[in-house]
């Protein structure tokens, strides 16, 4: 097999060094060895019974500023990869859908993370298996609902189900308008409806799950009159270490991501409670991680790779 390693992710030109996984990802890759193949979904073909994409082989480097360069462009027959990544953020729309029917054609080829798993884990909903680690919560498209537990919490928070990265998020508190949630619900459809805690003013933990395995965490605060932790919505990353509470909780649901055939994940606490986020997708935080620790996760995850059968 040549050790090649395709990453379907976004336009390179679009990805942000400092803060991005899947380079951090693939320069470790690089380091040993493995060419790295990349390609986004509008890429993938399938053709003469060949799963194809048009993609670039790139070299990565330490620069921050010019962090890669495109060696050339390629037709490139996937299967030929040691491994695959699906890496695109969200959002989890029919587009990424279509990309993991072209990649289940591949069977048993080491895709992380596996394409059927990515369709039946929901970001938001998989969290009902541990509703008990979470603060009260309900998933509904109805007001009637939606207003019974705001009338019971009084501060309540509303995230799309399929909602990513902080978007798109309601904070409801004393006085709820029917118009704009039944707007709302029009536009999302079906949403995680929450008790607000007050304690994500201290930040909320990343955890990152590998292989069925917490290999660590950081933890992210809000910027000032932000109830958004997520570094993307300008929340900042601090070193960190989980409680017995909330390391029983990640081992509870990394064994069930493991199960599931989920290789890498994700997943938010805030003062000890699941807030229903288990990023599956693409999980980010290994470079803030790896800045704060100095711990570099991208070895682990290569490490953790070469176990897959």
């Amino acid at each position: 097999m040549n050790k090649i390693i395709a990453i379907q992710s976004d336009d390179i030109k679009k990805v942000n060094v400092k803060t991005d996984t899947s380079v951090l990802l693939a320069k470790e890759a690089q380091d040993q060895g493995y060419k790295i193949i990349w390609y986004e979904t509008k890429d993938l073909n399938f053709i003469n019974s060949k799963v194809l994409v048009y993609g670039k082989e790139i070299k990565f480097f330490n620069n921050k500023i010019k962090f890669y360069k495109i060696i050339k462009d390629i037709k490139f027959d996937i299967s030929k990869a040691k491994y695959i990544l699906i890496r695109q953020n969200p959002p989890f729309d029919i587009n990424y859908i279509n990309s993991t029917y072209y990649l289940d054609i591949l069977g048993g080829r080491k895709i992380i993370n596996n394409p059927t798993s990515i369709r039946n884990v929901s970001e938001k909903f998989y969290s009902a298996k541990f509703i008990k680690y979470m603060p009260p919560t309900i998933f509904t498209k109805n007001f009637f609902e939606i207003n019974n537990f705001f009338k019971k919490y009084k501060n309540i928070v509303i995230k799309p189900i399929n909602g990513y990265a902080g978007k798109n998020i309601l904070f409801i508190k004393k006085i709820i308008n029917k118009k704009n949630i039944l707007k709302y619900l029009k536009k999302f459809d079906h949403v995680m409806v929450q008790k607000y805690l007050p304690s994500i003013k201290n930040g909320d933990k990343r955890i990152f799950i590998i292989n069925g395995k917490v290999k660590g965490a950081i933890k992210r605060i809000p910027k000032r009159g932000s109830n958004l932790a997520n570094i993307s919505q300008g929340g900042k990353a601090f070193e960190t270490k989980l409680n017995k509470k909330e390391l029983k909780i990640s081992k509870a649901i990394a064994k069930s991501l493991f199960k599931s055939k989920i290789f890498f994940a994700g997943i938010d606490l805030i003062d000890g409670y699941l807030i229903g986020d288990i990023n599956v997708t693409s999980p980010t935080g290994l470079p803030q991680f790896k800045e704060l620790t100095g711990i570099n996760l991208a070895k682990e995850f290569w490490n953790e790779a070469k176990r897959l059968k």
